[in-house]
């Protein structure tokens, strides 16, 4: 049964449609990266629904309503939004909730994000969270939704049943979503023909317009194989008898099976109900006639034949048909066709969306057999576990670390810090100093811009270990311009002298044992490292003082096997995060955000059961690669007590 209020519509007549007097609230909604449908505002959806009466094969300019949406166009002939400025395209769908519902009476649940802003919920779990609300229930578990939180409408708060971490929550009143009457409106047969007037010039709609050119020259393919293959015994045994209808291409199936039933000697494929007419024509029974359908359900049976029901309206009003056989139909590509990976919305795949589509409609205009293949998903977190379970490392006391505002170091003297680890040189070579690029025989470059009691603009001093030589001058102007935490690092050979510090915010490190095994190390555990840090105030050793940075992604887990060598690793990376080297605060090279707390070049394993994003395992190399980094931030092995 049916949730109230959670979307999902009654079956009536073997549709998933409601009938044609009810009432229904419209809320378009966009799949972000974690395939997690995201609703766009109510003010949004108002403008995609005004344009869709205007033309149902149009474009929505989403910038016209929205200044800070200003890059993406909906293309309501493919159902896809596109992003102008880098070609990224993701998949939208129209879906309809009751009018009690949430959207229907603009009811809007947010959570507090680490950056102190508001983000909405999924429009599912805020219809859920509001009918708990009206109810007057003190508490609502997320659980049955695939989330380990728990809402609290005593303290408006959600807790995260895993970290016990609390984020405030809200519920406001913003405009209510459209609300629709009658019939849902007749879907165009995909893909249609040109559109009157001028076609616009820019980018973006040479993208969609090419596009819908190539799907139908594919069309007119099929119909020319269909129709001169069947002319000669139409409706015979062995041919399959389709209802072709409208549907969205979206690089995985055109068909969408909702029911199968035993038929006495025909195979059929029919599209139920609907307001559409449908063209009826006939197929021979062969995976050869379906090239964009790579997801087409085996209908071969020893004794009996399947009829399989598709839905008579298309993805514009329930794009959700599609998603139901993504799971069960992927094994059904016919032997032979080559799959074409496409970029999933993560960015790890090797072909863009964008240029996959577009050469697999264009392989199957020519009558090249291909089909479309989303990548899979990365599986980033283990198996939930229960606290009893987590174990501490053997052989290291404790299971977390902190660091706080007292932890951080203060600047020692600069002139006692060159002193210690260089030596004066008497005769100075007549070659450039490295740091202010002046010859070591005149007066150091910084001469007049810094001055130093003791320390004359001409001496020469040459580091201990490595020998390289420089102004002492320009030392004391490279130590001023880092962490000063006493340490000094050569800036020819990158040798350490000294414990080098970083700037890495206030925090904690989490570590334990959990009863799963990494890929590639099938007889150990796993070491789990959970990073959390707050958003907070830059102080004088970061960027920009007194600015506020932001900390996403946070808490952050991270995966080592429990072997010998993966608690050696553990170890390092406890004595960097004792040193604050793990983190630093600057721009994010995912995001292009700056003011943000970033990785410190120290790669750690974030992608628990899988390597899709080459942060996680099988990786063999890995432990050896991440302790030469370690070495190179001056931990190294010879820093562990025995």
């Amino acid at each position: 049964m049916a949730r109230p209020g959670s979307g999902l519509l009654v079956p009536v007549n073997g549709l998933g449609y409601p009938p044609q007097n009810l009432a229904r609230v419209v809320v378009w909604e966009w799949l972000n990266e974690h395939g997690r449908w995201r609703p766009y505002s109510a003010a949004v959806c108002h403008h995609i629904e005004n344009v869709l009466k205007g033309d149902a094969r149009g474009s929505v300019v989403l910038g016209q309503v929205d200044g800070q949406l200003s890059p993406y166009v909906i293309d309501l002939q493919s159902m896809h939004q596109f992003r102008q400025d880098t070609g990224t395209m993701r998949p939208v769908q129209r879906n309809f909730y009751e009018p009690s519902s949430a959207p229907g009476k603009g009811v809007v649940w947010e959570w507090e994000n680490d950056n102190g802003s508001w983000t909405p919920y999924d429009m599912e779990i805020c219809v859920t969270i509001q009918n708990a609300y009206e109810k007057q229930h003190p508490w609502l578990d997320l659980t049955s939704l695939g989330f380990c939180y728990l809402i609290d409408f005593n303290s408006m708060s959600q807790t995260n049943r895993q970290s016990q971490r609390k984020r405030r929550l809200r519920r406001r009143m913003d405009l209510a979503y459209p609300l629709i009457m009658g019939s849902i409106p007749k879907s165009q047969s995909w893909p249609v023909g040109a559109s009157s007037g001028q076609p616009c010039s820019c980018q973006q709609c040479i993208l969609v317009n090419s596009t819908r050119a190539a799907s139908n020259a594919i069309l007119a393919s099929q119909r020319r194989k269909v129709y001169g293959g069947t002319a000669g015994n139409p409706g015979g045994p062995g041919t399959l008898s389709v209802v072709r209808q409208s549907n969205t291409f979206a690089g995985t199936s055109l068909w969408s099976p909702t029911s199968a039933s035993s038929g006495p000697n025909n195979n059929n494929i029919s599209a139920g109900g609907g307001h559409a007419k449908a063209e009826q024509v006939q197929l021979p029974l062969s995976s050869a006639n379906f090239p964009c359908s790579p997801v087409m359900p085996s209908l071969s049976s020893a004794h009996g034949h399947h009829a399989l029901t598709i839905n008579g309206q298309n993805n514009l009003n329930r794009p959700g048909t599609q998603r139901i056989s993504m799971g069960t139909a992927r094994g059904a590509i016919p032997p032979g066709v080559p799959a074409l990976p496409v970029k999933n919305l993560t960015g790890s795949g090797p072909v863009h969306p964008a240029l996959a589509g577009m050469t697999g409609i264009l392989m199957c205009a020519a009558g090249l057999p291909v089909c479309l293949t989303r990548a899979p998903k990365p599986i980033l977190h283990p198996p939930p576990i229960n606290k009893s379970d987590m174990k501490p490392v053997p052989g290291i006391n404790g299971m977390r670390r902190k660091t706080k505002k007292k932890h951080l170091r203060r600047g020692k003297n600069p002139e006692d810090v060159v002193r210690r680890y260089t030596e004066k040189i008497k005769v100075a070579p007549d070659e450039d100093c490295t740091i202010c690029m002046e010859r070591l025989v005149m007066s150091s470059g910084y001469e007049g811009v810094l001055q130093h009691k003791g320390i004359k603009p001409e001496l020469v001093g040459k580091l201990g270990k490595c020998g390289h030589m420089y102004h002492l001058l320009c030392l004391v102007a490279m130590y001023n311009n880092g962490n000063k935490d006493g340490s000094l690092q050569c800036p020819t050979c990158k040798t350490i002298y000294g414990e080098k510090t970083g700037t890495q915010p206030p925090g904690k490190m989490e570590y334990h044992v959990i009863p799963h095994c990494l890929p590639g190390y099938p007889d150990s555990k796993t070491i789990r490292i959970v990073y959390d840090i707050p958003a907070g105030i830059q102080t004088n050793e970061h960027p920009n003082p007194g600015k506020k940075f932001s900390a996403r992604g946070f808490p952050r887990h991270c995966y080592l096997p429990d072997n010998e060598k993966g608690r050696k690793v553990l170890k390092l990376l406890i004595m960097a995060w004792d040193r604050r080297l793990i983190f630093t605060i600057g721009t994010s090279s995912t995001t292009g955000e700056s003011d943000t707390v970033v990785w410190n070049e120290i790669h750690h394993k974030t992608e628990f059961g899988s390597n899709l994003t080459g942060h996680g395992y099988p990786d063999p190399n890995y432990l050896d690669n991440v302790m030469t980094e370690l070495s190179a931030q001056g931990v190294g092995e010879d820093n562990l007590k025995d």
